[in-house]
């Protein structure tokens, strides 16, 4: 199965977990050649197919037979995090409705400690390490993401960040990597908002 055929079929099961409601959350991959595919924008992840990635430069703007056609709006991100970090190979982006909530509670980061997923992190070898998330807050404006991933690069260690009330992106060097951040992100922010309430 083609890396386009498995990220769409990835797609459609978090949309089935509820994490990319309407057509919501943008996903990209870097193919053998270093080219990047981002999902198109305003489809039903329900039933995205490999056919709806598009060819996109390193500006964000959609290239060759798919310049007719609109990428996320948030492009521009995925596009930072492959400049920031040039071993990414997959970026996701979900609405999981628990970090959103956390970040209606924390301000700049989340933190955890002592939960045995921490070891989901890359480079994390003990569930006695604490960690933190970095929160950033929520722009319709892409240049103050430029700026925001650029000050925190050096927080974002274990590959992932929220945005304030609006959902994470995590990344990694292979579609299995980028999946085992953001499910380990999901689900510690599941265990902080049940301990919180």
């Amino acid at each position: 199965m083609s890396l386009h055929d498995q990220i769409a079929q990835v797609i459609r099961n978090y949309h089935s977990k509820g994490w990319s409601p309407a057509t919501s959350t943008n996903y990209s991959f870097k193919d053998e050649k270093n080219q990047i595919w981002v999902s198109r924008s305003g489809i039903d992840k329900s039933e995205f197919k490999s056919e709806d990635f598009i060819k996109i430069n390193s500006k964000g703007e959609a290239i060759e037979e798919y310049v007719n056609l609109k990428p996320s709006a948030e492009t521009l991100i995925h596009c930072l995090i492959y400049e920031m970090f040039p071993e990414t190979k997959v970026i996701l982006h979900s609405h999981g409705i628990n970090p959103v909530l956390i970040s209606t509670i924390e301000k700049t980061e989340v933190t955890f400690e002592g939960f045995e997923i921490q070891k989901g992190f890359e480079g994390q070898r003990t569930h006695l390490s604490q960690i933190r998330i970095p929160i950033m807050d929520n722009s319709q404006e892409m240049p103050f993401f430029e700026k925001e991933l650029i000050y925190r690069q050096s927080q974002l260690t274990n590959h992932c960040f929220i945005i304030r009330k609006h959902g994470t992106y995590a990344w990694g060097k292979s579609l299995f990597e980028a999946k085992r951040h953001l499910e380990t992100l999901d689900y510690l922010c599941e265990c902080k908002f049940k301990m919180i309430k």
